[in-house]
Order: C-alpha cells, then sequence, then structure tokens
C-alpha cells in the first residue's frame, strides 16, 4: 500500500454510522470545524439517509455531531473557495429539501446555528441540551436562511416569535426554544444523545410500516385540500391496515405478546 492510499484510507468520514436495533446513528464528524457543512459532510449525509429509507430494518434514525456541537452551519471556508454544500435533489447539508420518509430525530449538544439550525428544523423530532443555543443569524452576515429556516419556522414556533428570531438573528437558548414546543425533550449536559436514542427506542417498538405511514400523513396534510383530505389519508393508511404487520399486531395484542414486526 502506498502512503497515499494509507492516507486516503485514514481521512476520517464526515458522517459516521452505527445502528442499535432499528435505529440508525448518524453523526456529524467534522469536529475541529464545529462540524460545519461542506460538499463532502453533504454528500455523506444523504447517502446516509437513502440508507435508512431503502433498509427494512431501521425504522428510524438519530442526527447528532461529534465534539460537543451539534453543527455551526455552512462551512465559510468552503463557500468563500467557491463550493456549495448543496444537492441538486436534497438541497443544503443532503437533508433540508427532502427529508427521509421515516423519522428523523435531532440530539443537539452545544450550537445548532444557521444552517445547523436549518438541519434541526428539517428533522422531525429535536432534543437538545439544557445548555445548547440555537439560531439563524444569517442577516447578521447580509445572509438569508435559505436553507429551509425562514420556511419551517413558522410552522414550529408562533410567527411573530419566528419573526424576531430571524430578523435579529439573535441567539436562541434551548429552554426558550422547549418553552416555544420547538424542542421536544431537554436533557442534562452531554446526554442529548442518550435521550433522543430512548425517544427513538419508544418508536422503533412500533409496526415500522405504521410509524412511515403516520409520519408521511403528518407532514403532507397540511397541503391537501379538506375535501381530498381522507382520500389521501386513505392512501396511505389502508395498504398498513391490509399488511401482515397489521394482523401481527392485533395478533400480539390478544396474546399478551410482543409483536414482531416484518415490514411487510
Amino acid at each position: 500500500m502506498s502512503a497515499v492510499e494509507a492516507t486516503e484510507l485514514a481521512e476520517p468520514t464526515a458522517v459516521t454510522m452505527s445502528e442499535q436495533g432499528a435505529t440508525l446513528v448518524l453523526t456529524l464528524n467534522r469536529p475541529a470545524a464545529r462540524n460545519a457543512v461542506n460538499l463532502t459532510m453533504a454528500t455523506e449525509l444523504a447517502a446516509a439517509l437513502d440508507e435508512l429509507d431503502r433498509r427494512d430494518d431501521l425504522t428510524v434514525a438519530v442526527l447528532t455531531g461529534a465534539g460537543g456541537t451539534f453543527c455551526a452551519g455552512m462551512d465559510l471556508n468552503a463557500f468563500l473557495a467557491g463550493e456549495r454544500p448543496s444537492l441538486p435533489d436534497r438541497g443544503f447539508a443532503g437533508l433540508v429539501e427532502r427529508p427521509p420518509a421515516k423519522p428523523l430525530i435531532a440530539a443537539v449538544e452545544g450550537y445548532a446555528l444557521a444552517g445547523g439550525f436549518e438541519i434541526a428544523l428539517a428533522c422531525d423530532l429535536i432534543v437538545a441540551a439544557e445548555d445548547a443555543t440555537f439560531g439563524l443569524p444569517e442577516v447578521k452576515r447580509s445572509l438569508v436562511a435559505a436553507g429551509g429556516g425562514l420556511l419551517r419556522l413558522p410552522e414550529r414556533v408562533p410567527y411573530h416569535l419566528a419573526m424576531e428570531w430571524a430578523l435579529t438573528g439573535r441567539m436562541v437558548p434551548a429552554a426558550e426554544a422547549h418553552d416555544a414546543r420547538l424542542v421536544t425533550l431537554l436533557a442534562p449536559p452531554g446526554r442529548a444523545l442518550e435521550e433522543a436514542l430512548e425517544l427513538a427506542t419508544q418508536i422503533a417498538a412500533n409496526g415500522p410500516l405504521a410509524v412511515r405511514a403516520t409520519k408521511e400523513v403528518l407532514r403532507s396534510a397540511r397541503d391537501w385540500p379538506s375535501t381530498e383530505a381522507f382520500d389521501r389519508q386513505r392512501e396511505l393508511s389502508e395498504p398498513v391496515r391490509a399488511s401482515e404487520d397489521a394482523r401481527e399486531g392485533a395478533l400480539a395484542f390478544r396474546e399478551k405478546r410482543t409483536p414482531i414486526w416484518k415490514g411487510r
């Protein structure tokens, strides 16, 4: 093996993956850059999310950051060098324009700022350490939070609060974000991942087909005309009702045992 090949093999990946049962754990892994997103990270995260949706044995994922920080946003050095950490089909970070079909939980320690906050907003649930901080400071750099922050924030918190946070660019403590119901759970410092994994375990105990369909209804229903809502919901719910897993769920309830899901 040449020295060049050895160096390439030793190069750490920008997103690491591990599994805990039916939960996929994804870690943004550029701690020296506070996990700022470059194109490599965006590409690797998109590939990991594709694997999550592809594999029948995975029900949910937890996304966290290495080194005590969730994500400081876009890598500005890469940006100044002409790089944009976006993918044509998935947007910034390989995530914000097309999140996975399966539930994604953000486990936030330290800072989730700018694009890092937008990544968290693209997740379905947020678990944050009590001393974590959120914010969209783009206006302070004459930039616009165009990675979904301005689109999703008013859906997560009251309109005027979203306006204040976005127009001032101020830092938002995790406790305030929790009071606004943006953060699902607060965890002691250093335990956001553990608490997120516990939440993921509760989700993964449920029927995977039902979990996926439930997320899709919740995500899509706000765009459905009221006259079509139940018909569109049936398109997602009826295949689940007719599945082997639905019968297994009923049998397990009757037999007072834990169901064994097959994902079909």
